[in-house]
């Protein structure tokens, strides 16, 4: 197969490539933007294998930067673009299931190949558009096959994160898992406890957000691949929940563990600890914790202010966008109205502060005085007072000496 028209990325590297054969050497486009392009999806990395050692790759560009050089990859700097060469290699056994003993350099691109986990990424791209396709990865595009190269529990035994890539790939693209494939992850998930949690959430976080989140959650479910991921050892049912969920994309990070949260029923105070066993950054612990109350209000009924207020727009809005898993009306238009009428949007818009209230009750700084700004706060927000200085002091005022009469 030849492809009449290279996009625009590799047209640009092609350069490096003519460099790379001038000097003597193979060189090739490979990996997932070879498939990518066979897909007619956008392509996020342009990565380039060749048959020169590393050392020859820096005699032949001036500009090189090692950034993986016990492994084969140079970072080569041409004009205004940078690519990752990686030259030919094969590996040897993987003692941890993740990295291979020994990494050998070779001149053969079919070795190279056969040591990548599915059939699909194993195609290599000549400049001239002709495909280098040693097994049958464009047979398994066209019927949409994920299929291990090779022996499935070979490849699994060196890096076990390749069944959660696979499973990602069957989200992402929409593939369905060969039977020998399928069988290995069913025999090999338990090698997925040696593999770091931030590897296993990468993978796990784009399966969520993929196009085809159904199918992929029923493989997770029964390769059990789930059972060495943190918090889901004992969800399985809740698992299957979500994922008949409706198959609409899920836009965010933060709103997928919303989802999968509430289906978890895991409670807003258990958002962190669970979060943190995936070890999610604090600022999507943070925007999970805030959509999931503010998506349990919303399922309960209408806005109220105080909590559009205490969510904000964004919040609000992305709060919004999940109600189409639970076939309750999106109402975006009327959010952000709701948005717009408030008299208020931070704390710094109100009308007093705390030196204010000191000074005109005569106190000195105390638990009180946060107290008595969030009712001021408060009340302001849901229409009880106007935000005026005057008024909210004389409201303070008014609601001190009620209390003390009481």
């Amino acid at each position: 197969m030849k492809l009449t028209t290279l996009p625009e990325e590799f047209i640009q590297a092609i350069p490096v490539i003519n460099k790379i054969e001038e000097a003597g050497f193979e060189a090739y486009f490979v990996g997932g933007s070879v498939r990518d392009v066979l897909l007619g999806q956008p392509i996020h990395d342009v990565d380039i294998a060749t048959s020169a050692f590393p050392a020859e790759i820096k005699e032949i560009f001036p500009r090189t930067i090692d950034v993986g050089i016990e492994h084969g990859t140079v970072l080569v700097l041409a004009q205004e673009s940078q690519y990752e060469i990686t030259t030919f290699r094969t590996e040897s056994t993987y003692q941890d299931f993740r990295r291979p003993d020994k990494v050998q350099f070779v001149r053969s691109l079919e070795e190279d190949l056969k040591r990548r986990d599915f059939t699909i990424n194993a195609l290599a791209l000549r400049e001239n558009g002709e495909i280098v396709d040693l097994f049958d990865g464009l047979s398994d595009l066209d019927n949409k096959i994920l299929r291990a190269v090779g022996n499935p529990h070979e490849r699994f035994h060196e890096d076990a994160l390749r069944m959660m890539r696979g499973l990602r790939f069957v989200s992402q693209l929409g593939f369905e898992l060969e039977p020998h494939t399928l069988a290995a992850m069913k025999e090999n998930h338990h090698l997925l406890e040696k593999i770091s949690v931030e590897r296993i959430h990468i993978e796990f976080m784009k399966l969520l957000l993929g196009n085809h989140r159904k199918d992929s959650i029923h493989a997770f479910f029964e390769t059990e691949c789930y059972q060495y991921c943190p918090g889901l050892k004992d969800r399985g049912e809740a698992l299957l929940r979500f994922a008949e969920l409706p198959d609409n994309p899920i836009s965010t990070e933060a709103q997928a563990w919303t989802l999968l949260l509430d289906c978890f029923a895991v409670s807003e105070q258990e958002v962190s600890c669970f979060l943190k066993k995936w070890k999610c950054s604090n600022q999507t612990i943070q925007e999970t914790r805030q959509l999931l109350w503010g998506l349990r209000q919303r399922k309960q009924a209408w806005w109220k202010k105080l909590t559009v207020y205490q969510l904000g727009l964004a919040q609000s809005l992305r709060v919004e966008e999940l109600l189409i898993y639970y076939t309750i009306e999106m109402k975006k238009k009327e959010t952000e109205e709701m948005s717009c009428q408030l008299p208020i949007h931070s704390l710094s818009e109100l009308a007093v502060n705390g030196n204010d209230l000191m000074k005109f009750l005569n106190k000195k700084p105390g638990k009180w005085l946060s107290q008595v700004i969030q009712t001021c706060e408060q009340a302001v927000v849901e229409g009880e007072i106007v935000n005026e200085k005057e008024a909210l002091l004389n409201f303070v005022k008014q609601k001190l000496l009620k209390e003390e009469s009481q």
